[in-house]
């Protein structure tokens, strides 16, 4: 039986169609004010955290029936980027802050 799920295309559509909602939820939220402060923040984070996840599942193709070192590979790249990317912005919003004050 061939599943719609197997066919290559249909997994990219899949993916396109969670990252695009994964991105306008917390878009919505903060445009449309509906969060504030940190529970922002954690739907900001959380959407963040899932949108890794749904690239790496369904464009990275990244699952568990390739071998387990070449998942902690990606896996450890992913982790080095995201930290670099958050750690940095937040690095430059700080010293910008200070030196606002």
């Amino acid at each position: 039986m061939y599943r719609l799920a197997d066919r290559p295309v249909a997994r990219y559509l899949i993916g396109f169609v969670l990252a695009v909602i994964l991105t306008a939820i917390p878009f919505g939220v903060v445009g449309a004010g509906l969060l504030t402060g940190t529970q922002a923040y954690v739907v900001i984070a959380s959407g963040a955290i899932l949108q890794v996840l749904v690239h790496l599942v369904f464009f990275l193709h990244l699952d568990l029936k390739s071998t387990p070192a070449e998942n902690l590979f990606f896996l450890a790249f992913a982790a080095v980027l995201i930290v670099i990317m958050v750690g940095g912005s937040l690095w430059i919003m700080t010293d910008l802050h200070q030196r606002m004050m």
